[in-house]
């Protein structure tokens, strides 16, 4: 049987060791490339970051499989057994043009059951992390459950973006969410967000397209948090295949539900 705990201090450790390496490489120029567009960037540091802990997993725990964003490792098929979930810097046009507001994820799964979950805003210093069973935090101070607001008094996390796509089905509920709720933000990094969901900075997130690397790290937190997770259509989110996501807290469920 794992010890979750001790996975947790090691996959901490990792990251802080990966964020010094993302920290050092910011101080040079870097290789800079277009995935399916303009705004789907990749970067020879997200590359390296992966390859760090894919070896270091493999190293370690050869037992474990791996998914990451960029390829390091084949495509897995299965959530059986051990599953690092691994987004090595989400939020990457953040950090080429803006050098904030970028993250490590990984969220380790049991059997597609959520144990481990952390995300680490790398220039804010801010790990937000989670076992199973035994709170959430975000450095050393618990995570406790957030305020209740009606939804004309809550801050949504939402890109702009899907607001100027209208020929896509979700644009109007979409809209509808930003004229009821009391302002909307992007940060530009989805793990950070839901992370920010699970510390009460945010009451909800909702994205429209997210791959499993994007949401498996604070998806731990906010279950952790007794907080809702899912599609828009109120499915659990796949760790296999991405789609659309909503992050929130329990009371905003069916408000979302409704408006999607």
């Amino acid at each position: 049987m794992a010890d979750w705990n001790e996975l947790g201090k090691v996959a901490r450790k990792w990251t802080y060791e990966a964020a010094e390496q993302i920290k050092r490489a910011l101080a040079n120029p870097f290789k800079v490339e277009a995935k399916s567009g303009p705004d789907d960037l990749v970067t020879e540091v997200d590359k390296n970051t992966e390859a760090f802990f894919y070896q270091k997993i493999k190293e370690t725990y050869p037992d474990h499989s791996f998914l990451g964003e960029e390829g390091t490792a084949e495509k897995i098929h299965s959530t059986d057994g051990i599953v690092w979930i691994i987004d090595p810097i989400d939020g990457t046009m953040n950090f080429v043009q803006q050098k904030i507001k970028f993250a490590i994820s990984i969220g380790i799964f049991e059997d597609g059951v959520g144990k481990v979950g952390l995300v680490y805003d790398v220039m804010a210093d801010e790990m937000f992390y989670a076992v199973q069973g035994q709170g959430a935090y975000v450095n050393q101070l618990e995570l406790v459950a957030g305020k209740e607001r009606p939804l004309n008094e809550s801050i949504v996390g939402l890109n702009a973006r899907w607001l100027a796509e209208t020929n896509h089905p979700h644009a109007n509920p979409l809209m509808a969410l930003v004229r009821d709720s009391r302002s909307v933000r992007s940060y530009g990094s989805a793990a950070i967000e839901m992370a920010y969901v699970a510390a009460d900075r945010l009451d909800a997130y909702v994205s429209v397209n997210l791959s499993p690397w994007d949401y498996a790290g604070a998806s731990v937190l906010l279950e952790e948090m007794g907080y809702c997770t899912s599609s828009f259509s109120g499915k659990a989110l796949s760790l296999l295949e991405g789609g659309t996501v909503i992050a929130a807290k329990q009371h905003y469920k069916e408000k979302l539900y409704l408006l999607m």
